[in-house]
């Protein structure tokens, strides 16, 4: 079984009989090269048995690609113009596997529930706009989740892949590597995007295992991690002294968690993290 893929020119076609320009408040920009979807698809290694969230789906040229390959395609698309093209294009294009197609219309940030089997796999050009928001709630929400292949604005991935002591490791690489092994998976040209963005793109892809063991909560490691960065020029105890009610709670925290209290967010790694969680002082009532 296969499908047809789109190419500059459907991609233009489609757009113009729905009358749309593709918007920057959506962070759209449609992919017009087949040979791309098939790398990413090929990337993702993704195969028969797995459950894919495909989150803005857009035109369908990455939908098209997985379609033959996996077990069933759930695209998450927040406009509603593309949604309701989406499943002509594939009966179209794709008429014998129409049926592996669940379309969602919905925000993808407040997705909480998914029809059918458990997803398995995340594998989208993600909206550049919202695209470390949106993998973040999707690996919190979908634990069965084993893996993600995403396409963002190329520093986004290199914050999420960045190692500590990185200039460019903060937030996004704490939070996201809580959930996965994260890893470069390949860079994108402009050139395969209509409209042409002004930025390059870089591929992601994130392995899960399992995070810190820690007495600590998800939201209190991810609340230190906040602290930790929002002043990132200054040493963790001035930093945090917010967060623990005083420098020298801060501090006390610190060592207790056997980190040095000079020392700056982008050094520690998201295990140092969930121990200073686990130290954080008890605040007065």
């Amino acid at each position: 079984m296969s499908s047809q893929l789109l190419g500059p020119r459907e991609v233009r076609a489609l757009a113009a009989d729905l009358g749309i320009r593709p918007t920057k408040t959506l962070g759209q920009n449609f992919v017009i090269d087949p040979n791309t979807v098939r790398r990413i698809v090929q990337t993702a290694q993704v195969g028969p048995d797995d459950v894919v969230v495909e989150v803005g789906p857009g035109l369908g040229s990455l939908t098209l690609a997985l379609l033959p390959v996996v077990r069933r395609v759930v695209a998450v698309e927040i406009d509603h113009v593309l949604g309701a093209r989406l499943p002509i294009t594939v009966a179209e294009r794709a008429p014998t596997l129409a049926d592996r197609l669940e379309l969602v219309l919905s925000d993808a940030l407040s997705v909480q529930e998914l029809p059918g089997p458990a997803p398995t796999a995340l594998v989208a050009n993600l909206p550049y706009n919202v695209s470390v928001p949106v993998l973040l709630h999707l690996l919190e929400r979908f634990p069965t989740l084993r893996s993600a292949l995403v396409m963002v604005q190329s520093e986004v991935a290199d914050r999420l892949a960045a190692a500590p002591g990185s200039r460019v490791y903060g937030v996004p690489s704490v939070k996201a590597q809580w959930y996965a092994a994260v890893s470069r998976a390949g860079a994108v040209g402009r050139a395969v995007f209509w409209p042409v963005p002004n930025v390059d793109s870089g591929l992601v892809r994130l392995d899960r295992r399992d995070p810190p063991a820690t007495a600590a909560s998800r939201q209190d490691v991810f609340a230190v991690v906040d602290a930790a960065f929002a002043q990132r020029r200054k040493g963790l105890r001035a930093a945090l002294a917010g967060w623990a009610g005083s420098p020298d709670a801060a501090e006390q925290a610190l060592r207790a968690a056997g980190i040095d209290p000079l020392a700056r967010g982008e050094s520690l790694t998201v295990h140092d993290f969930a121990r200073l969680a686990e130290a954080r002082p008890s605040r007065p009532a």
